[in-house]
């Protein structure tokens, strides 16, 4: 498994345009074999500073997802938020794995216990770890 981070800088003033490219993102990711972990946009005080995670099984299957870049219609118009609206500045990709607790079941039951998408997320990762990918 492969874990795409990207830090974004955005422009503050345009949030709402932000999140409604995120949304998308989220769809897109989802829909085509990735898992999004989510958005994390500014909470407290003037920040500029966003992260979207979302991880696929392995780099070739995010190939693939990449593929789809300024070919289908849906990322065009994804991309064209972000265009368009001038919300996002700049943006920088890392690829990551993830590294857990030592005590995993312990883990897992307390991000399990919380339930919504971060399960759902970790579920999907502990399954394909145990599968080998």
């Amino acid at each position: 498994m492969i874990t795409c981070v990207v830090e974004y800088v955005i422009d503050p003033a345009k949030i709402d345009a932000f999140e409604r490219f995120g949304r998308r993102w989220i769809e897109l990711v989802d829909s085509h074999g990735g898992t999004h972990h989510g958005y994390f946009l500014p909470a407290e005080g003037a920040s500029d500073k966003a992260l979207a995670l979302f991880s696929f099984p392995s780099l070739a299957a995010y190939e693939q997802y990449r593929t789809l870049f300024g070919a289908d219609p849906d990322f065009i118009e994804a991309d064209r938020i972000r265009d368009d609206s001038g919300c996002v500045l700049r943006y920088e990709r890392t690829f990551m794995r993830p590294l857990l607790p030592g005590d995993q079941k312990g883990y897992r039951a307390r991000i399990c216990r919380r339930g919504g998408p971060f399960a759902r997320s970790y579920n999907r990762w502990e399954d394909a770890r145990r599968s080998g990918q």
